[in-house]
């Protein structure tokens, strides 16, 4: 995103933000003049919108949808569409602060959001949404993901969805294997290996070792110790020996229960790889839910959360927060809020996260009946919610964190799945880098 971590965090959040929402120009309702210090203005309300879909290609269709239904009920507002694939959606925005050319209203999750916020690019919502038919219609929990986020408590984001951590598993696999259901990290290990014969393309396993192997990573490191910090004071945990060791035991996995292609497969060929195949077992989330019914079917496989230890405890790492945002340099944010507002309600929102088969935002949409039916997403609610999961929670507010964690990792991660790093060293150079973001980031703080 902004810098790399071992420049300054002022030149990061220059660079990152300075990108942040750039397609084209023209692209945007923006006059083109820059980044933050275009305040824009209200508008009258009606008009053209520019809405940037930080995951386009994957929920296109669905938003396009909420669209119609918004431009049927506000006939004097035109909302422009622009998909961005989710792998790309940051460098595009990255790239367009510095250059001009934001949107009016664009996907931003907690991952962006200190970045955005860095740079003053972002709209406060606080007061919007106290004055609309949002308050206390939205999930505290996201709004204090999103808050949080931020770095200064201010909400820059209408929450949309919260996406969760599952292991999606072939019942019809492990059932002729009788093998039983993978809850507990050693019975995922000895079913991954068990499923595999290389010679008939069997697998037990895909890893993820591609764009967006990070938090995965980290997801089965944290799992498999039972770390439930991040931080240890100002000190990171991650490369706490425990998940050092857990991180070899994760990476082993590599070529021996999983297909080579798996070092370079981001989220989409990986999802595609595995509901194609005949592979037994999947980590991903509930945003793929549906591509497996669609490949599928539900009778051949399950989507439930993440392993628990031996002693039943379930640690996961955070998911973020997806939501929407109002750029400062809007034209017509009256309008703009009018969709943020539309698209967030109860309506709405159920539908969008029944097609994503995510966690409603809004109170009342995840009350519907849907979420009962669609597995994954219940168990993934229940998780949360009955005392079983620890939540470790990943530092979304450094202006540095999506530097880190893919940029400047992603590649030496491929390397610890190749041989040709050791995990440990892997992971004291990723500690070592956010323990400097971090002490950055609180001398920023106190200035």
């Amino acid at each position: 995103m902004k810098i790399s971590v071992h420049r300054s965090r002022r030149a990061a959040v220059a660079v990152a933000l300075g990108s942040v929402l750039a397609l084209t120009a023209t692209a945007c309702g923006d006059d083109g003049s820059g980044s933050g210090g275009d305040k824009g203005s209200d508008g009258s309300g009606k008009g053209k919108i520019v809405f940037w879909d930080n995951n386009g290609g994957v929920r296109t269709d669905i938003w396009k949808e909420v669209i119609a239904d918004f431009e049927k009920q506000n006939p004097d507002i035109k909302v422009e569409y622009v998909g961005i694939a989710s792998t790309e959606y940051q460098s595009k925005v990255d790239t367009a602060i510095q250059g001009g050319g934001l949107p009016d209203v664009g996907g931003v999750g907690a991952a962006m959001l200190a970045g955005f916020a860095a740079q003053n690019v972002l709209e406060p919502l606080d007061d919007r949404v106290g004055k609309s038919s949002l308050n206390g219609k939205l999930n505290e929990d996201m709004v204090k993901v999103l808050k949080a986020s931020g770095g200064d408590g201010t909400l820059y984001s209408v929450p949309t969805s919260a996406n969760n951590g599952v292991l999606y598993y072939r019942t019809d696999l492990f059932k002729a294997a009788g093998l039983e259901a993978p809850t507990t990290w050693d019975k995922f290990f000895a079913a991954a290996e068990k499923l595999t014969d290389a010679g008939k393309n069997r697998f037990g396993y895909t890893i993820r070792g591609g764009k967006g192997s990070i938090a995965q990573a980290l997801d089965a490191m944290y799992g498999q110790s039972g770390i439930t910090s991040f931080w240890n004071g100002d000190k990171t945990t991650v490369n706490d020996p425990k998940n050092v060791a857990a991180l070899e035991k994760y990476a082993a996995l590599y070529k021996k229960v999983t297909p080579a292609a798996d070092l370079n497969n981001d989220f989409t060929k990986m999802v595609a790889q595995w509901d194609s195949g005949t592979i037994g077992m999947l980590n991903h989330n509930l945003g793929s839910y549906q591509d497996h019914v669609k490949a599928l079917g539900v009778e051949k496989f399950r989507g439930i959360p993440q392993p628990a230890g031996a002693d039943g405890k379930r640690v996961q790492v955070s998911n973020p927060v997806d939501g929407l945002g109002l750029f400062k340099s809007s034209k017509n944010k009256d309008a703009a809020w009018k969709f943020i507002e539309f698209a967030t309600s109860e309506a709405e929102n159920s539908k969008f996260n029944e097609s994503a088969g995510q966690v409603p935002a809004n109170n009342d949409a995840a009350k519907d009946a849907w979420i009962s039916k669609a597995e994954p997403t219940k168990l993934a609610a229940q998780a949360l919610t009955d005392g079983s999961t620890t939540i470790v929670q990943l530092p979304y507010y450094l202006p540095d964190w999506n530097t880190i964690s893919k940029s400047d990792n992603e590649p030496n991660f491929q390397k610890v799945l190749l041989g040709k790093t050791s995990a440990k060293d892997f992971l004291d150079t990723l500690a070592d880098q956010l323990n400097k973001a971090q002490a950055d980031w609180k001398k920023q703080q106190k200035s």
